[in-house]
């Protein structure tokens, strides 16, 4: 079964998701992405007196608050941030500022250095896609992406993981490139945040206090400690809810 077949799961999450898996702690120091994850008693932010500054004021900056978004107008940021809401499974606040992150990288033409052959420069890309999903939902009878149901908002992204979604904007570009585009300026949004490191345990920059402890099963004593050690490719796979 995967993120297609998401109407035969059993109690889903509100969002349509499929349900966390059981036992998964609520973070109890400092704060994660709907308060769940493996970590529940680390905090980076605890760390950041250990960084050289310039690291520090770009963390923090991270965590916001931010501005009005200067990239995407008002439609485009509501069908976008529903698509990155749905692919990072956020479906309920706190929520990292995915869209805001990614805005900014765009609105100041930070790209990723790259650009595939057979695409358009990666801003257009976005635009492309964001106009494409809202085709996709209209034809569910929907006015826009950020509007339909959530079933079918994983199915058009189940969809569009498969490069299956084709007319309309799609017809211009590579819809599979597209796809991998999207998710990965998502997903580099998504893990520059320090939430995402609390949620994964990721002590943050080690410089310039670094390593010590570098031998197998070893760990610095500033490292947090994991409550939930269910194997996660291995526990969507049993469950099939993988992608």
């Amino acid at each position: 079964m995967d993120y297609r077949e998401a109407g035969h799961l059993p109690n889903r999450r509100p969002s349509g998701l499929p349900p966390r898996p059981a036992g998964l702690p609520r973070q109890r120091r400092g704060t994660t992405p709907q308060m769940v994850g493996r970590y529940p008693d680390f905090d980076v932010l605890e760390q950041a007196d250990h960084w050289d500054e310039p690291t520090r004021r770009i963390v923090l900056e991270r965590l916001g608050p931010h501005g009005p978004l200067r990239f995407f107008d008002a439609a485009e940021a509501a069908t976008l941030r529903a698509f990155c809401d749905t692919v990072t499974a956020q479906d309920e606040p706190p929520r990292i500022p995915v869209l805001e992150l990614v805005d900014a990288d765009l609105a100041d033409g930070r790209l990723q250095g790259y650009q595939y052959a057979d695409m358009p420069d990666d801003r257009d890309a976005w635009r492309l896609a964001a106009r494409g999903l809202d085709e996709a939902a209209r034809a569910h009878g929907a006015a826009s992406f950020a509007t339909v149901e959530p079933d079918v908002r994983i199915e058009i992204c189940s969809r569009f993981a498969a490069g299956e979604l084709s007319g309309g904007s799609w017809d211009r570009m590579d819809v599979a490139r597209a796809w991998s585009v999207l998710m990965r300026d998502t997903l580099s949004a998504f893990y520059s945040h320090p939430w995402s490191w609390n949620e994964i345990g990721f002590p943050g920059p080690a410089y310039p206090r670094g390593y010590s402890r570098l031998g197998i099963g070893m760990s610095e004593t500033w490292e947090g400690d994991e409550a939930f050690e269910l194997d996660p490719v291995r526990d969507v796979q049993e469950r099939g809810v993988d992608l």
